[in-house]
């Protein structure tokens, strides 16, 4: 199969090398030098167990001249989905699919503008890496990928999940895939996003009753929104959980408090904005989210002149 993986940053990097097993895969990204070393000495990813080993995926930063590809799998930034699909728009043929596994919610609406929703494959992932260095991916943590349709079964999609398998990225297909992204958001939304824009470790939104408060608020109105669209969640469940992440993580920093902490974009609007939108759409009100997507856009623009 060939596929083009876009963004080469920790999990476009495992995904691009794991794939590169089975498939002829490109991994594009705009930072040259990765590009060069990539293709010069390999992608190497580090096992949690100590070992290594080096994939030779082809690196490029442009997709200019590349015949259409069977499958792009997104792994930019959400904020940046859009351009780098249309930046690479001549490798998207009539029978291409689009895959993502952002973080978040609604990424469907992006590549929508790109291919028809029949060709739309929206997951969510258990693996979880890291950067080790230029050309080195830390992988953290294995788990199944979901893969899910927009419109059918996804049934039909079996195809992807059996090639992802075989290359080690273990896979199944699934028509509650929609539920499964959104559990998965209820700790990004609540104590991730409260980590960004108070500046603390995971450990203080639990600790501190105030924090504590406004995470259990931003979780209910999670609960409530994603009733709105049709998907049930237990309120007390969902607490436990996100609690449970913060006690076992007291010190962990989470990518929006780096991204802010270091005057970065984060991709809010698709993670807690995701909530917000969902509200509107259920007719059910999100207030605390709205807020603190506002909060967050004025803290990435503190440093502009």
């Amino acid at each position: 199969m060939k596929i083009a993986v876009l963004g080469a940053g920790a999990m476009g990097g495992l995904y691009s090398a794991y794939l590169s097993r089975n498939n002829d895969v490109t991994v594009v990204d705009v930072y040259q030098a990765l590009v060069d070393k990539i293709n010069a000495e390999g992608l190497e990813v580090r096992e949690p167990d100590g070992s290594s080993a080096i994939y030779h995926p082809h690196a490029a930063t442009s997709t200019e001249g590349m015949e259409s590809v069977d499958l792009i799998v997104v792994f930019v930034k959400a904020m940046f989905s859009e351009s780098a699909l249309n930046n690479n728009r001549g490798i998207i043929g009539p029978d291409t699919y689009i895959m993502t596994f952002q973080n978040g919610s609604g990424h469907e609406d992006t590549l929508g503008k790109f291919v028809d929703q029949e060709h739309i494959v929206i997951g969510t992932t258990q693996h979880n890496a890291s950067v080790g260095g230029l050309g080195v991916t830390n992988h953290g943590g294995s788990g199944i990928t979901h893969m899910g349709c927009v419109v059918g079964s996804a049934s039909r999609l079996q195809h992807f999940a059996d090639n992802f398998t075989s290359c080690g990225l273990e896979a199944d297909v699934s028509d509650g895939v929609q539920k499964m992204i959104w559990n998965k958001m209820f700790t990004n939304v609540s104590a991730s996003a409260l980590t960004g824009a108070l500046q603390v470790p995971l450990g203080y939104i639990s600790s501190n009753e105030y924090a504590w408060a406004m995470c259990k608020q931003l979780i209910r109105e999670a609960v409530d929104a994603a009733a709105g669209i049709g998907l049930e969640f237990d309120y007390d469940e969902k607490v436990a959980e996100v609690k449970a992440v913060c006690d076992n993580s007291p010190e962990g920093l989470t990518s929006i408090y780096a991204d802010l902490k270091n005057g970065r974009r984060s991709e809010v609007d698709t993670i807690s904005g995701s909530v917000v939108r969902a509200g509107q759409k259920g007719g059910v009100p999100t207030p605390s989210h709205a807020f603190l997507v506002q909060m967050i856009h004025a803290m990435e623009g503190r440093d502009k002149k």
